[in-house]
């Protein structure tokens, strides 16, 4: 018999009727004979209602073949019991049907919206899946402090606050904060390190925070500097901009010139972020830009995020389907499951017309509780927006074509054993190299989709450091050899260089995942250094992780370190170890080669090459007659007049080199 249920479709419950597959169709006659697929069509139509619902297609094993809605349930399921009428795929799935489960619905935008749901829940085989779908993050500006923060937020918006976004991905959300950060400096520290603060952080330094742990401004200038953030985000840049130029005449007239420059830094600042969005997008507003491209039986969608204004990054998505669906019917169902879980904008920008547009308008306001439009633009600013997404769907569509299969399988294998929510697009491996302290070397390799990136490679010649035989060297120093100093050197100098170019680079400048040569010693030294820099790691920025060998350093034995995670053997002899391996042991390679290149650099040179009138045979008479430049440098000034080919100049030279000029 009929059953009602009540399905919550994110916040708006849809009040439905379900039938039990075993009410509907026996999957077996009399005579113990299984029902072929038409047959099991056939024999449940009469029992069918006639209104709007969902239909799902179960196999032998229970699993969901297929998901479908309709205004009339029962003339849609009819279709299915011809199966010559349908394609070579929707034919091969009817072949497969044992029992049929239907839900009703009062309207068909509801059927669509359960429709939706269940194809993100199901993966069914035979539906277009977008596969790749994951939440998208959020810029918050927290409302539950006296001293708000700007934050970078993904999940439940159940935090109190103003939220912006959505952003494309977490790069762009990283850049984004690091220009607000020079325009509204705001703190970014969570509420414990704010309240245990003594003194400013490093963000304070640069001029990315006022400080407010340690109460270098009042609450009432740091609730403007929160206003001004609010409203800029909100689209009303020019307000913001008009009333900072205000402010800034207003400080110079009456001499405050510190006041003024500090100000003027922050005009400059908003005019940076507003000179990097390309096309003009003012009349846009608020709008989700989605555009397709379709070859070689795959399809790439590309949605571009406008909020007040601004571009907030683009993403491609490549659904799952079959090489018969054509680009209408991928886009359209890309469209309704894309939105489930999120509210659509106002606006969303095709690039292609699709089939059942007020239906999913009217579906889309439902969910989003507003009036949102679905369009084609035929002309204008919108038309060039959507012109410019559909290059970025063709560009991303070649790219994945022209990528190595098996490199793909090893990337999914490795989002799969760090938890990422999609295969990294840059891996960085992190190595240093040094003899007893001596010309120590950091090391950088990049991975990607085509492979190792020789030409990203980078090194570092450390600097914080001081080698053993160094004179200035104080007890305070990192001691020589100090691989957890180095590493925290090596990523401090990587990563600041990276929010210092953040408005330059693309999101394909910041790494995914971070891989360092170690164990936990050297994970917690790059999450310091990390967090030191503001810099989000875990599921919503930088993934870090340290991998180390075996015991007794035996390769194919490496355990993997992750924050707050029990270390982890790779699985040996797949092909995910391997490739660690490879990656590992290219980093090792090339910190090696750097340290090598340094020191023989080092062999031919003295710091008597630095005095004047101290050539090559000098040189050697001195190192001949005091084994060492440290030797020399310890001489008096009467052993030095001493050496051949050494007179009384040269020799007060030497000396005054050492010295200081005592």
């Amino acid at each position: 018999m009929p059953r009602r249920i009540d399905r919550a479709q994110n916040g708006h419950d849809i009040d439905a009727m379900t039938t039990d597959p075993s009410d509907l169709a026996a999957s077996k006659q009399t005579d113990g004979t299984r029902l072929t697929g038409p047959e099991v069509v056939r024999k449940i139509l009469p029992t069918l209602p006639t209104g709007p619902g969902v239909y799902r297609m179960l196999n032998a094993r229970g699993d969901t073949l297929y998901v479908g809605k309709a205004r009339s349930l029962r003339k849609r399921v009819a279709s299915y019991a011809n199966p010559r009428r349908q394609t070579v795929r929707i034919e091969r799935m009817i072949s497969e049907i044992v029992s049929i489960d239907v839900t009703s619905t009062h309207t068909e935008a509801e059927a669509l919206l359960l429709e939706a749901n269940l194809i993100k829940q199901l993966k069914p085989r035979y539906n277009i899946v977008l596969r790749d779908d994951k939440s998208h993050p959020y810029i918050l500006l927290t409302g539950d402090s006296d001293w708000p923060q700007l934050l970078k937020h993904r999940g439940a918006r159940n935090k109190p606050g103003r939220y912006f976004g959505p952003f494309a991905s977490a790069g762009a959300v990283n850049r984004t904060l690091n220009a607000l950060q020079r325009a509204f400096p705001l703190r970014t520290c969570s509420d414990s390190v704010f309240a245990a603060r003594t003194r400013p952080c490093l963000q304070y330094q640069i001029k990315r925070c006022t400080a407010p742990c340690v109460g270098l401004i009042d609450e009432t200038a740091y609730g403007e500097i929160v206003d001004q953030t609010r409203d800029f985000l909100a689209g009303k840049s020019q307000q913001v901009q008009k009333l900072l130029s205000e402010r800034m005449e207003q400080a110079s007239g009456a001499l405050e010139f510190e006041a003024a420059a500090i100000l003027r830094d922050r005009i400059r600042a908003l005019a940076h972020i507003q000179a990097h969005q390309g096309i003009n997008v003012d009349s846009v507003g608020e709008a989700d830009v989605i555009a397709a491209s379709q070859d070689g039986g795959q399809t790439c969608i590309q949605v571009f995020f406008f909020r007040g204004g601004r571009n907030y990054g683009n993403r491609a998505h490549f659904p799952s389907h079959s090489r018969d669906d054509d680009l209408e019917s991928v886009l359209g169902a890309f469209v309704v499951q894309f939105y489930d879980g999120r509210a659509a904008p106002r606006q969303v920008l095709l690039s292609h017309t699709i089939e059942g547009t007020a239906l999913i308008e009217e579906a889309l306001s439902i969910k989003a509780e507003r009036k949102v439009r679905v369009l084609v633009p035929r002309r204008g600013d919108k038309r060039r927006l959507v012109e410019h997404a559909s290059v970025n769907a063709r560009e991303a569509l070649g790219r994945r074509m022209a990528e190595s299969a098996s490199q793909r399988r090893l990337l999914e294998g490795v989002a799969e054993m760090f938890g990422l929510d999609a295969p990294p697009r840059r891996i960085e491996v992190y190595d240093n190299s040094h003899i007893s302290g001596t010309k120590p070397v950091g090391a950088m390799i990049v991975a990607g989709a085509e492979g190792l990136l020789k030409n990203a490679y980078r090194k570092f010649n450390i600097k914080s450091v001081a080698p053993p035989e160094d004179p200035t060297r104080s007890n305070g120093d990192p001691a020589p050899g100090d691989d957890y100093a180095m590493m925290r050197e090596v990523l401090t100098r990587r990563f600041s260089r990276l929010q210092r170019e953040a408005d330059t680079n693309d999101d394909e400048a910041w790494p995914d995942l971070v891989l360092i040569d170690g164990g936990a010693g050297q994970l917690s030294s790059a999450l310091e250094a990390l967090a030191d820099l503001g810099v989000v790691v875990g599921p919503d920025g930088v993934t870090v992780a340290a991998i180390a060998k075996g015991p007794d350093r035996n390769a194919g034995r490496e355990r993997i370190y992750l924050p707050d995670r029990a270390p982890f053997l790779v699985p040996p002899n797949s092909a995910v170890s391997y490739f660690l391996q490879r990656l590992r042991d290219e980093a090792h390679r090339f910190a090696i080669g750097s340290h090598r290149a340094r020191r023989s650099k080092a062999i031919g040179q003295s710091e008597l090459d630095q005095i004047a009138g101290v050539g090559a045979r000098r040189k050697r008479a001195l190192l001949h007659r005091f084994g060492s430049t440290r030797g020399v440098a310890d001489a008096g000034l009467a052993d030095l007049t001493t050496v051949e080919g050494i007179n009384d100049r040269v020799a007060q030279a030497i000396y005054d080199h050492f010295h200081g000029g005592r």
